[in-house]
């Protein structure tokens, strides 16, 4: 299992982890961004790192499959459950901008789901596919992600495991230092 440093490092090493001012889709701003998308690009580093978020979430107990909402969770969920051998799905938004399940994904009554995400900073999408399992009668058992970026103090309803967990400050647009600093953000996430 890969520790919190070695984690850390590996997404320093591919300069998935950058400074300066971000707009979240959250809507919060920040001063680091970490695009996992920069560690997915080697399918190596990815196997190697759902590899150790699966063996983590065999606290979770049976986990019969594993949805993560597009985008930033498609490749996360392909490879947690090819490493936990169970079926992989994602979550997509549709046209009025909910979360639904789509090209032929489906989820059985009492099916037990993962949840998978890139990063964690609110939970506001995890909780979103949370729901999406729920509705299809399926029962989420928890959410694994490579980073876990929430705020100290941040409780979600389901318990969160991460490959590293970075405390990285987030603000809210009207109490932001980079913008009354004059910094502009940019947008690097995949919702728009």
């Amino acid at each position: 299992m890969l520790s919190n440093k070695e984690v850390e490092e590996l997404l320093i090493s591919v300069e998935a982890v950058l400074d300066g001012h971000f707009l979240l889709s959250s809507g919060k701003h920040a001063p680091r961004y970490v695009q996992c998308a920069k560690l997915l690009q080697h399918p190596e580093l990815a196997e190697w790192v759902a590899k150790s978020l699966a063996e983590r979430s065999e606290e979770f107990g049976k986990i019969d499959a594993v949805v993560g909402p597009a985008l930033g969770g498609i490749v996360v969920s392909y490879e947690i459950a090819r490493a936990l051998r169970v079926r992989g799905m994602f979550s997509e938004r549709d046209a009025e901008g909910n979360m639904t399940l789509r090209r032929g994904f489906e989820i059985a009554a009492g099916e037990r789901i993962l949840i998978v995400e890139d990063v964690v900073t609110t939970g506001g999408s995890s909780l979103e596919v949370a729901r999406l399992v729920k509705e299809h009668g399926g029962v989420a058992v928890g959410i694994a992600c490579i980073v876990d970026r929430r705020p100290e103090g941040t409780e979600l309803p389901l318990s969160v495991i991460g490959a590293v967990r970075m405390q990285i400050p987030v603000y809210a647009p009207g109490n932001c230092p980079l913008c009354r600093r004059g910094i502009p953000y940019v947008k690097p996430g995949s919702k728009s």
